[in-house]
């Protein structure tokens, strides 16, 4: 019996078939039936999908039941016990952790090659309140810089 495909493995695939293809993230999400960050922290690797959900983005892509099967695995978070001192610092790592790779993906598709500033930057909190209980908004507003020479 083969092994199971890593999820990086499947994620690379993901990756060069999303390209070939000329698909965007959010097609792909369209198809998947998903919010377009988590979809694509999904096929990067960070978050299990459902079976409907990774066939319906294999199928898009061209892609065999093998990445599909590993789609649907429990990713490996990893955890920095530096980090864990303090629940809210953890909660933001822990965030960046598992969507950073999806939003440098975003970033790329819709501005092209180049950063997010960190340095002409703004944040912002606020409070929205909600059924369920108060949500926390944190934007993050960074100008782009593009790798021009």
């Amino acid at each position: 019996m083969d092994p199971i495909m890593t999820k990086a493995a499947a994620a690379e695939q993901v990756v060069t078939a999303r390209l070939r293809s000329g698909l965007t993230w959010q097609e792909i999400a369209d198809a998947v039936g998903a919010p377009v960050v988590w979809t694509t922290a999904a096929l990067l690797g960070n978050h299990p999908m459902a079976a409907d959900q990774a066939s319906a983005a294999c199928a898009l892509l061209g892609l065999g039941e093998d990445v599909a099967e590993a789609l649907r695995l429990q990713p490996y978070r990893v955890r920095d016990e530096a980090v864990a001192t303090d629940p809210t610092i953890y909660r933001f790592h822990e965030a960046l952790s598992v969507y950073g790779p999806a939003l440098k993906e975003l970033i790329h598709e819709e501005f092209g090659d180049g950063i997010m500033s960190a340095i002409n930057f703004r944040v912002d909190i606020a409070r929205r309140p909600h059924p369920d209980g108060d949500r926390v908004v944190v934007t993050l507003d960074g100008k782009f810089l593009d790798y021009r020479w």
